[in-house]
């Protein structure tokens, strides 16, 4: 079926490759079982492999945005804007 090369930066065996014995798929999520030599069977997800689809951001100029502070600190302002007209309703 082919190989596929671990890619999860958390992985402990990040970076090798391994032979897929079989695909499948597990509460939703796309699965690799991989040979691991001497350990027996390894069961992955897809997403955690080179064998991944590709991200939709990939082809963008601009990466994914994951965290942006400014945002934070205007959800932050609107809350407290809320939660100060909320008290006002209140009275």
């Amino acid at each position: 079926m082919g190989w596929a090369k671990i890619s999860h930066p958390f992985h402990p065996q990040r970076g090798q490759r391994f032979a897929i014995l079989k695909t499948r798929r597990v509460s939703g999520v796309d699965t690799l079982v991989l040979r691991s030599e001497g350990q027996g069977p390894n069961s992955v997800p897809r997403e955690w492999t080179d064998q991944a689809e590709p991200s939709p951001y990939a082809g963008l100029a601009a990466s994914e945005l994951v965290f942006d502070f400014t945002r934070l600190l205007d959800l932050a302002e609107l809350l407290g804007a809320l939660e100060t007209k909320g008290q006002e309703l209140d009275k």
